[in-house]
């Protein structure tokens, strides 16, 4: 999907001011290549910046921290997952402590989420992407 001017402007800057837990994570997603899936990070995609997005199993992962909570956030966060939805991409929001605290256990969700997204995707094949299923904390 194209995204909006501004949107993709917004993404250019965001890419340079990461947090630890986005800085941590890219880190790893680069890295591993979770199940050989690529991901790119702060994502233009129609009006909104996903902060990692994986074509190949049309996910978007979310880190988030405390400020989600806060607020109108909760309700701006579900009505931007069900518009994603709609555009056939699934979210996978993350808490940034997790990421700092359990950072295997993250990979390992998000692997799964990876395949379970190939297989949505793309049900016609029994390993589109060519990785074996295990755990993505492996050799790290």
């Amino acid at each position: 999907m194209k995204a909006e001017k501004q949107t993709i402007k917004r993404a250019r800057v965001l890419r340079r001011s990461l947090t630890l837990p986005e800085i941590i994570l890219w880190g790893q997603l680069r890295k591993k290549r979770q199940d050989k899936a690529k991901f790119r990070r702060q994502h233009p995609f129609g009006p909104y910046v996903l902060d990692f997005y994986c074509d190949q199993a049309r996910l978007a992962v979310e880190v988030d921290g405390w400020v989600h909570d806060m607020g109108d956030n909760p309700a701006r966060d579900a009505r931007r997952d069900a518009w994603l939805a709609v555009q056939g991409i699934a979210t996978l929001r993350i808490l940034a402590t997790d990421v700092l605290n359990n950072l295997d256990g993250v990979l390992h969700d998000i692997n799964v989420a990876v395949l379970e997204g190939v297989e949505r995707t793309n049900p016609s094949k029994s390993s589109p992407l060519g990785g074996s299923t295990g755990e993505a904390g492996e050799g790290g």
